[in-house]
């Protein structure tokens, strides 16, 4: 079930197996084409942080989500719904940003736009504290937090009667899509899942981050989550101490010192195995789309993970040269440039929102360049 798929500047393949199996290429799948001068995973990386896009216009209900009633947490989500008459027969994507991302961030942004201007439903969720909602909960959040996408997703099927969801997850929130996926199998009204970039395997890239190439992205990461654990000890002091804390110098550190005591786990690495989405993704029963780059600064895969991935058939796996992390900025023209995204928005058009009652339509798809299988 190993189709190879055209891929890159010089249209060396990537691997990409696909449940379809056989040897030709899904016609939702383009060659992604790196934009000139950005064939570096580290420049493809950073210019996809700071890509300029149009304004973003779309209006939002913001909605606070109970997600565990034990303590009161919530979530924020900004959601866009299409017409009451054909709301709930539209396929509905919920978005889940990455580490320190929110619902603002700006592939999130990305993808929303599409999805409304395709006439899907979209809720753009935070993870917990994102989005200046620290006040919304006394916890953290951290990559086992699957259940608060379950939370999510049931809150909204239940008030519109949604009979079709899609999880849409970049990086960390790649990871808690994918969890929660294996955890649900084929549940109702799960409906597929595309991923960008998901942190997997949570130990082999969180030490990869500590690399010397990758302390830049590090310390951007750690800055801003020393500084959110400072507003949550100034909002919860009877529970957050951060005296005798120590310096803080890589993010396995913070996980060992501040997620892990918090959060109920032993450690760093307790947390990174229970956590991992690599322990369920045999489980996943739903249409799955994973799109990922070898030349990721710090996404790190373990075979064996890999080969859970390639031995699901529900799973379709793509994996490019170059693209780095969350980037994937291609030669195409106007919107497409933003190549997963347009991908992304293909595969769920073709598995999922194909079967709607009031078919959507995606962006004008691209043709695939000529070019030698091997």
């Amino acid at each position: 079930m190993v189709v190879p798929a055209k891929s890159d500047i010089s249209l060396d393949p990537a691997l990409c197996a696909h449940p379809t199996g056989g040897h030709s290429i899904a016609p939702w799948l383009t060659d992604f084409v790196p934009r000139r001068w950005l064939s570096n995973g580290h420049l493809q990386t950073i210019a996809g942080n700071f890509w300029p896009r149009p304004p973003f216009h779309l209006p939002a209900e913001e909605v606070a989500v109970e997600v565990d009633p034990a303590d009161a947490s919530r979530v924020l989500c900004h959601c866009h719904w299409q017409p009451r008459p054909v709301r709930a027969s539209r396929l509905t994507l919920v978005l889940l940003h990455g580490l320190e991302g929110s619902s603002d961030s700006r592939y999130i942004r990305g993808i929303a736009t599409r999805a409304w201007a395709a006439g899907m439903n979209v809720v753009r969720m935070n993870m917990r504290n994102c989005c200046n909602s620290e006040a919304l909960t006394p916890t953290l959040y951290h990559s086992g937090r699957s259940a608060d996408v379950g939370a999510v997703v049931e809150y909204f099927a239940a008030l519109h009667g949604l009979q079709r969801v899609a999880l849409v997850g970049y990086s960390m929130g790649g990871n808690l899509m994918l969890k929660l996926a294996g955890e649900w199998g084929n549940r109702a009204p799960l409906s597929a899942v595309a991923t960008v970039c998901p942190i997997v395997d949570l130990a082999p890239s969180a030490d990869a981050l500590h690399e010397p190439a990758n302390r830049a992205y590090e310390r951007h990461f750690l800055r801003n989550l020393m500084r959110r654990i400072g507003r949550k000890a100034e909002l919860f002091p009877e529970i957050y101490r951060l005296a005798g804390l120590g310096p803080v110098r890589s993010i396995r550190e913070f996980d060992d010192k501040i997620v892990a005591p918090y959060c109920g786990f032993r450690d760093a690495d307790d947390y990174y195995y229970r956590v991992a989405s690599a322990r369920v993704v045999d489980r996943i029963g739903v249409p799955t789309l994973i799109l990922c780059a070898q030349d990721d600064p710090f996404i790190r895969l373990l075979p064996e993970t890999r080969a859970l991935l390639l031995a699901n058939p529900q799973i379709t796996f793509v994996e490019t040269r170059k693209g780095g992390h969350c980037a994937f900025l291609s030669r195409d023209p106007g919107a497409d440039i933003h190549w997963a995204e347009a991908t992304m928005m293909r595969f769920l058009a073709t598995t999922v929102a194909d079967n709607a009652e009031e078919p959507v339509h995606t962006a004008k798809s691209e043709k695939i360049s000529d070019g030698q299988l091997q």
